[in-house]
């Protein structure tokens, strides 16, 4: 089969299992189930002849064959037993459940599976099915997934700004479905001539992730599997631990992150009348520098922990990180002294499927400890102002972020050039203030605009009126789905 004859069968059964309730997402999770088994039986087979730790009774070839309500059982058995087992194979099938309600859907579903020899497969071919699929489950408000889905086009950006180097280590503490993984994984492979030793630690050693959702853990690992990262028969490379319990066990020498969305950081309880409550987490950690039930800070704390004293970072956080008082004011002033702050990229909003979000991309290198402050200056970005975006009929594309990688000169940062004036730059998006200018402002604010907003004063400088309608609604859609929630607790 050719790669697009297999793209166009996945994406058209798929479009069937929608027709039947099965959203994107279920689909995606079936899918994982069925190509890790079937590839768990091809590499149990001559030339490789591995041993997969898939019991024999619920191996591909006992599965096949079967039909109807026998092959409903057993798959439902298989799923719930194989969630036992220990290593990436326990981890994929965690929580797993039986989405299709068909048998006969079911067993076309495997018969599709079966028809493909996917080890031999190149990673390509199964990474753009695979990340094809994941970015259609983003797109899908109902499903709620876009929050697990960063733009591809702002990972691979800032992955080009840092400029990975074979043989680091890299992580990512909040990984999602693995875009960054991927994404650095490419640029390693592109731009070095990696040598068997190189490889290896790329493919097992490299990436160390975190990401607490069973579902979205079991997407990222077989999106990573299906990349060439991570072994059949390893362990997995994303833990299921919440990465801000505890100081990390390591440090590593990259960490590139965007946190999920949301302030606050909770957990559910049951109170002694039966009623379900919520509790604000605070993390009290020796490490951290303020005591905060904000997520976000409580992420820019913990990456800095992870980071060795020569490692650098790249995190996307939203707007109330750079001029929130209190712990935000004291994390500022911290992550100032302590580590080189020397570059912020101001994002502009509708790139996220999380709708309304104002972020940022902080990009700062950790040093040793020293009486002296490690920022010296800050270089902005300003990729908001009179920048319009939507998800569907202008989405961001590398191509959009390509002034902001020149500006920050990733070959030598050292070596940058200041020109913001009008009469320099035209856009004049470029601008780098020192680090004195930023502690005199109120509560070390770095939420900074210096660029006229046109929008304000010119009304022939809006929007065109389709973007203004597609982010309309969006929004709306996102209203929507906040007010569902909340009905649906209220229904509890």
């Amino acid at each position: 089969m050719t790669t697009d004859s297999i793209i166009s069968k996945v994406w058209s059964f798929c479009h069937t299992l929608r027709d039947d309730g099965v959203g994107y997402g279920d689909y995606l999770e079936q899918l994982t189930y069925l190509i890790f088994l079937k590839m768990a039986d091809e590499y149990s087979k001559p030339p490789y002849s591995r041993k997969v730790g898939v019991p024999a009774r619920f191996a591909w070839p006992v599965m096949r064959p079967l039909k109807g309500a026998e092959l409903e059982v057993h798959y439902v058995e298989a799923l719930r037993s194989l969630g036992t087992e220990k290593g990436m194979l326990g981890q994929i099938f965690t929580k797993a459940q039986n989405k299709i309600q068909d048998p006969a859907k079911l067993a076309r579903l495997i018969e599709m599976v079966d028809d493909i020899s996917w080890v031999t497969l190149d990673a390509d071919t199964k990474g753009d099915i695979y990340e094809g699929i994941l970015e259609k489950n983003a797109e899908d408000t109902k499903s709620g997934a876009g929050q697990y889905f960063t733009p591809r086009a702002l990972i691979k950006a800032m992955v080009e700004c840092v400029a990975p180097e074979p043989g680091m280590s890299i992580a990512d503490p909040a990984c999602g479905t693995g875009g960054f993984f991927l994404a650095a994984y490419d640029y390693l492979l592109a731009h070095h001539q990696l040598n068997r030793d190189q490889k290896t630690f790329l493919k097992n050693q490299t990436f160390h992730g975190n990401e607490i959702v069973p579902g979205t853990r079991r997407l990222c690992l077989m999106n990573l599997f299906l990349h060439n990262i991570g072994e059949i028969d390893g362990n997995s490379l994303v833990s299921s631990t919440d990465a801000l319990i505890a100081s990390p066990s390591i440090t590593v020498d990259y960490v590139l992150a965007n946190p999920p969305f949301g302030k606050k950081s909770s957990m559910t309880f049951t109170n002694e009348e039966g009623e379900q409550e919520k509790e604000d987490l605070v993390y009290n950690r020796q490490d951290f520098w303020a005591t905060t039930s904000n997520k976000q800070l409580n992420f820019l704390q913990h990456i800095r922990t992870l980071l060795k004293t020569t490692g650098r970072a790249a995190v996307v956080l939203p707007d109330n990180v750079l001029f929130e008082g209190g712990a935000g004011e004291t994390v500022r002033k911290r992550l100032m002294e302590t580590t080189e702050l020397h570059t912020i990229l101001r994002l502009p909003t509708g790139i996220f499927y999380a709708n309304g979000v104002k972020a940022n991309v902080l990009f700062f290198d950790n040093r040793p400890a020293s009486k002296e402050v490690a920022t010296k200056e800050v270089w902005y970005y300003d990729y908001r102002t009179n920048v319009h975006h939507t998800l569907k009929r202008k989405p961001l594309r590398l191509e959009d972020l390509r002034e902001f990688i020149d500006c920050y000169n990733p070959t030598n940062r050292h070596k940058r050039k200041e020109a913001w004036h009008a009469e320099k730059n035209p856009t004049g998006r470029w601008r780098r203030f020192t680090h004195a200018e930023l502690v005199a402002r109120d509560k070390t604010s770095l939420d900074l605009f210096w660029l006229k907003d046109d929008s304000l004063a010119d009304l022939d400088n809006l929007p065109e009126p389709s973007d203004l309608a597609e982010e309309i609604v969006e929004n709306i859609e996102a209203g929507l789905a906040s007010f569902r929630a909340v009905a649906a607790k209220l229904v509890m």
